[in-house]
C-alpha cells in the first residue's frame, strides 16, 4: 500500500499514514489519547460535511480503536451531527455548494432516481438505514428540498443507528 494510501481528507497528516492493517488504524485514532473518541467524532461529521471517504472506513476504524459499543456511539453522533450540519449548509447555500461537494453527473442522475421516489421522507428514511447508499449527498439533497428541518433531523436520529450498528459489530471483532 503507497504512503498516500489514496485518502484524500483536509487533514494531510492522515493523509500520509500508512495503514496496512486495522491495527494501523487503531493505532493511528487511539494515538491522540483521551481525546481520540472527540476526534473520532470529528472525523466522522467532516467526511460527511466534505464527502472525501466513504463513511464505513470511519465506522470500522471507530469499532476497531474502541469496540463495537463505544465506536458506534462515535460514529453516530459524529456522522448525525455532520448529516445535520450538510442539511443546513444545503438549505442556506443552495445549489452552488451542492455542485462544489458532488459532480453534475452525480446530481442529475440521483435527481432522477429521487423523482421515481412517490415519497421522498420514506426514501431518505430506507436510504440512512441501508450501507452504501449515498448518505452524504441525500443530506446536502434534503437541504434544498422543502423538507422541514425537524422531519430530516428524526430521520437522521432514527435512520441512521442501524447501518452504524451494523457497521460497528462487524469491525467491532477485527482485532
Amino acid at each position: 500500500m503507497s504512503q498516500h494510501n489514496n485518502i484524500q481528507t483536509g487533514g494531510r497528516q492522515f493523509a500520509e499514514q500508512k495503514f496496512t492493517y486495522m491495527e494501523d488504524v487503531q493505532n493511528y485514532i487511539k494515538g491522540f489519547g483521551v481525546a481520540a473518541p472527540l476526534i473520532l467524532i470529528i472525523i466522522q461529521a467532516f467526511q460527511v460535511v466534505i464527502p472525501v471517504l466513504p463513511g464505513y472506513l470511519g465506522c470500522a476504524a471507530g469499532a476497531v480503536a474502541f469496540g463495537s459499543v463505544a465506536g458506534f456511539w462515535c460514529n453516530y453522533i459524529g456522522i448525525s451531527a455532520g448529516s445535520i450540519i450538510a442539511f443546513f449548509l444545503a438549505r442556506k447555500y443552495g445549489m452552488d455548494i451542492v455542485l462544489t461537494m458532488f459532480s453534475e453527473k452525480q446530481y442529475k442522475r440521483w435527481c432522477r432516481k429521487i423523482e421515481k421516489s412517490r415519497n421522498y421522507e420514506r426514501f431518505l428514511l430506507i436510504a440512512a438505514v441501508l450501507p452504501l447508499f449515498p448518505d452524504d449527498f441525500l443530506c446536502y439533497f434534503s437541504g434544498m428540498v422543502k423538507m422541514n428541518s425537524k422531519k430530516f433531523i428524526w430521520i437522521i436520529i432514527l435512520g441512521k443507528p442501524w447501518c452504524i450498528l451494523a457497521y460497528s459489530i462487524v469491525f467491532g471483532f477485527i482485532k
